[in-house]
């Protein structure tokens, strides 16, 4: 049995290398590329096996693409604060096609694979505070997990943009001045720092009707700019949209109403917008909109990863 044990081992180990391929770059050409998209580019089609993409500290500016085919990728900077992936692209703005750029196409980093996983890095749009509607980062795949990394700029920063997709954040950082964390996916935040930089909006979900949940925060801390008095925990951009703030740090940029309205459209009527065990200057129920609610202990105890992402574990993804 001993014979054939080591042998055995050895051959487990192999294919464990063969499995995970690394990819460096590095912007003075000490790695394997000097862009990301290089990176990206070199992951195979249809791809099944695990890559790991290292990008060493640096400011890459480029419009990143990660096609649909090329999925079980991890993106890990060498350091969060150092490692930067960012653009400028907004709406209104001429794409060099000669087209004129909407918020889907304004993006920084747009993710249609599934299984993508980042960490350390950070995600930014710099195209300006009065610019509107610039997109850092738009994930459309499935089964994605953001730890420790950093999403910075303003209007509509972080795009959750597939009814399809399942995304998981953990020991993240995303500042923003408009809905700028919205979309129709499913999302759950855990210990995040959320930072308002204008009176305006945290969230706009556009939940579908038939979806059980949409974004979840829990252990959050929001806070925002020392001016702010007016920012509200979210509005619906779709009817049905489903957002809720557990066990929170709620700051006194948060407004006593709480939540509000998409331009007085009737997606009030149906949004599903509630909150639970909230701390902070900003998180009393006093003077809360009577189309939110504060959940039940009961209520609360049904939200949890195994429920909110029926057959994928997140966590698992981190160890």
């Amino acid at each position: 049995m001993k014979k054939t044990l080591i042998p055995l081992l050895l051959c487990a180990c192999a294919i464990n290398t063969i499995a995970q391929k690394k990819i460096i770059v590095s912007p003075d050409g000490s790695g394997n590329y000097k862009t990301v998209q290089e990176a990206f580019n070199a992951v195979p089609l249809n791809n099944k096996k695990p890559v790991i993409i290292f990008v060493k500290n640096g400011t890459y500016r480029e419009k990143l693409h990660l096609d649909s085919t090329k999925n079980f990728v991890e993106l890990i900077g060498e350091s969060r604060f150092n490692t930067t992936l960012i653009y400028d692209d907004h709406t209104g703005k001429t794409a060099p096609d000669g087209k004129v750029i909407s918020t889907p196409t304004s993006y920084s980093f747009l993710i249609k694979a599934d299984n993508f996983k980042a960490h350390d890095i950070t995600f930014t749009n710099d195209a300006g505070f009065t610019a509107g509607q610039a997109v850092a980062v738009e994930c459309q795949g499935d089964k994605a997990v953001f730890y420790n990394c950093r999403f910075t700029g303003n209007q509509d920063i972080l795009f959750l943009n597939s009814a399809k997709s399942r995304q998981y954040y953990k020991d993240c950082y995303i500042e923003g001045t408009t809905d700028f964390i919205f979309g129709a996916a499913t999302a759950w935040f855990e210990n995040c720092h959320i930072h308002s930089k204008k009176n305006s909006h945290v969230t706009a979900a556009s939940t579908p009707q038939d979806h059980l949940y949409g974004f979840v925060f829990n252990d959050c801390t929001l806070t925002g700019d020392s001016t702010l008095h007016m920012v509200s925990l979210g509005r619906p951009w779709r009817p049905y949209a489903w957002v809720v703030y557990m066990h929170c740090y709620i700051g006194q940029q948060i407004k006593a109403e709480g939540w509000s309205n998409w331009n007085q459209t009737e997606s009030y009527k149906t949004a599903r917008y509630a909150e639970f065990e909230n701390y902070g200057p900003g998180a009393s129920a006093k003077g809360r909109v009577n189309w939110a609610r504060q959940l039940t202990a009961t209520d609360a105890a049904k939200i949890t990863l195994a429920n909110v992402f029926p057959g994928w574990d997140p966590l698992a993804e981190l160890r």
